[in-house]
């Protein structure tokens, strides 16, 4: 095949894992396609998306990579001077100008181009270590911000540059719940070299492993961020019966909500329950790395309430998108 189908078999609905930021040799990795797609699945992801710099995936490279239980998404790194953006679910042979910058008033043009074609625009490190990488963009413009991109300056996975991005996007969550919409958050490895893939990946909850359907689900905040597929996480929020699990909405009536994190893969770590008013409460994990950290607040009190995962260093070891308290 050409290029890749936008649908593959799958598990239809569920919860699938992916990597949505990767470069190959097709424009600065380290990597061929086929060596990613071997990466890829052995990282345990269900799908990925192709992010070259300024250039559409060409034809005939990925096609035949696809499987029935492995999507490959087409996109693009847009590298302006003023900031990096992730065009995701493009069409074959589709490339987004990159010549834009703030101020020259083409960046609503070239995000509508995406959007025609039902793709997703996304923020890429805010916050990255280096001149174009400081992303001068409004956020407000775009559907998703990525809040942990992967490896840079250091061995570990997660960074300053990260922790910066992350603390933005926290304190912007509640204005934006005020005026009825938020930006979801996302995880990519930005894939240049071996041993980044992956690390981290985001976790969608979608109707079926296709391109329309991982969109939509990140679109929708219906996904967490993983430093790898040993790492799981399961947060839901309970009131009066009712329940309701990451990037939903939750009616409580202004009644008492119980938050509920299962998770797996962090020994020692601590589960932070973060509201919009700042508020956080730490749960302590067990040495075997697997345990239910559970909290209570008010509708009144808090307008949503998310989760983040951290080692003991501090570094973190997932978080997800919030649940909205109505």
């Amino acid at each position: 095949m050409s290029f890749p189908p936008r649908r593959a078999l799958g598990r239809g609905p569920a919860w699938y894992r992916g990597d949505c930021h990767v470069h190959s040799v097709h424009s600065d990795g380290e990597l061929t396609p086929e060596e990613l797609v071997v990466r890829a699945r052995a990282a345990g992801l269900d799908f990925m998306a192709t992010t070259e710099h300024n250039s559409a995936a060409e034809s005939g490279v990925w096609g035949h990579l696809a499987a029935d239980d492995f999507l490959i998404i087409l996109g693009e790194e847009v590298t302006t001077k003023t900031g990096h953006w992730l065009a995701l679910g493009t069409m074959p042979d589709q490339v987004v100008d990159w010549n834009h910058q703030v101020g020259n008033g083409l960046i609503d043009q070239c995000l509508d181009q995406v959007h025609r074609v039902g793709g997703l625009c996304v923020a890429a490190h805010p916050h990255a270590p280096y001149p174009s990488g400081d992303f001068m963009f409004p956020l407000r413009d775009f559907d998703v911000v990525e809040v942990w991109n992967g490896l840079w300056t250091s061995d570990r996975p997660w960074n300053a540059d990260n922790e910066a991005t992350l603390a933005e996007w926290g304190r912007s969550l509640a204005a934006d719940m005020r005026t009825g919409s938020w930006r979801p958050a996302m995880g990519n490895s930005d894939t240049h070299l071996e041993g980044q893939l992956g690390i981290p990946h985001t976790v969608v909850f979608a109707q079926e492993l296709a391109t329309g359907a991982i969109l939509e689900g990140i679109r929708a905040g219906r996904s967490w961020i993983a430093e790898s597929a040993d790492v799981d996480v399961r947060f839901t929020a309970h009131a009066d019966g009712r329940v309701a699990g990451v990037g939903e909405e939750l009616i409580t009536s202004g009644g008492r909500v119980e938050v509920r994190a299962a998770v797996r893969g962090v020994p020692m770590g601590a589960v932070g329950f973060h509201t919009d008013g700042g508020s956080i409460h730490r749960v302590s994990l067990p040495a075997e790395g697997a345990g239910l950290a559970q909290w209570a607040t008010t509708a009144v009190e808090s307008m949503f309430v998310r989760v983040e995962v951290r080692h003991r260093s501090g570094d973190i070891a997932a978080l997800t998108n919030p649940i909205v308290l109505l």
